[in-house]
């Protein structure tokens, strides 16, 4: 079978097409032929399905009209781009847009989402749509290193040289306003000037008050070796997004064995199979994948002073003054 994933752009920080990339290469595995491309003219007679990346460009629907010209199986991955948020920021555009969005979405064979509550916002965004599907992009990753620990756990061996002093928080992406990078500037900000204490019980089983340094460092073009001392430095990755599609990051993280919090703006990462048999809930802070993943529930839909409450607690959470 001849396959072609069609994306906008290639870059390698673009992640819609590094998912392209796994999709290839898990089809290349199971001996298809498999390309990533961002030319439409490489959507030829002979090619079977054709899988689209992405939404709301001019260049994706010239791709969506050849795979169909062509005959081919046309599978369009939106990539979380009809969620409700989203669709409300810069919405007079996609209003404009809608009629080309629409007529792609009902001509296409297959819309994969990411997630239950995408599937929905498809359906609810194109009601005609022809047949919605899940996939499960956690699929690509492995997350063998994520540590199934008692009482919410500890953080791996590199975060213990400086736990209880001295917490290294990052945020690894662009700033854009529906990624909640103020929210988290702001809580970090305010439990720093607070003078954050930490009461630690030693093995003697006395117990002792530490200052708790907060450290955050918001990266957004870090690649190759720069990018991996970067996740050295990491204790906890922080996604406080209002809307997401699918956030790699989050699994690149869990890969990596760090912990992370992340939001209800990302559904994938609240789902049971995400680790619901070890689901602790407190006041909207939910840990999963053994204490590894925080997930804040109420995020996406509270008010700004909701959301700096939130993302302080886990903060807490994480740094042991408040272990989930």
């Amino acid at each position: 079978m001849k396959i072609v994933h069609f994306c906008a752009g290639l870059e390698f920080w673009n992640g819609m097409a590094n998912t392209a990339r796994q999709f290839m290469s898990e089809e290349i595995a199971q001996g298809h032929e498999s390309e990533v491309t961002d030319q439409p003219f490489h959507i030829v007679s002979g090619v079977d399905v054709v899988y689209i990346h992405g939404a709301w460009l001019p260049v994706l629907w010239k791709a969506a009209k050849r795979a169909k010209a062509v005959g081919a199986k046309l599978i369009i991955r939106p990539a979380g781009s009809y969620d409700p948020v989203r669709l409300a920021y810069h919405g007079w555009k996609k209003r404009l847009a809608a009629f080309f969005e629409h007529r792609m979405l009902r001509r296409a064979d297959v819309l994969l989402a990411t997630c239950a509550a995408e599937a929905k916002w498809i359906h609810a965004y194109e009601p005609r749509a022809k047949n919605i599907e899940l996939t499960n992009l956690k699929r690509f990753f492995d997350f063998n290193r994520v540590e199934r620990v008692e009482d919410g756990g500890s953080f791996d061996a590199e975060a213990q040289k400086h736990r209880g002093t001295e917490i290294h928080l990052l945020y690894l992406g662009r700033r854009h306003p529906l990624k909640g990078v103020e929210y988290l500037e702001k809580a970090v900000a305010e439990l720093n000037n607070n003078s954050v204490n930490l009461v630690q019980e030693d093995s003697t089983r006395s117990t002792c008050s530490t200052r708790l340094r907060i450290d955050l460092k918001i990266v957004s073009d870090a690649f190759g070796e720069e990018l991996e001392h970067v996740w050295n430095w990491c204790d906890v990755l922080m996604l406080p997004t209002l809307s997401e599609n699918f956030g790699r990051v989050v699994a690149e993280a869990l890969e990596r064995g760090k912990r992370v919090i992340t939001t209800d703006g990302a559904p994938v990462w609240g789902e049971e199979e995400s680790g619901g048999a070890c689901e602790c809930v407190r006041e909207g802070v939910v840990g999963r994948l053994g204490g590894k993943l925080i997930y804040l529930k109420g995020y996406r839909d509270g008010s700004d002073e909701e959301r700096v409450k939130l993302l302080t607690k886990a903060i807490l959470t994480v740094s042991g003054d408040e272990m989930i």
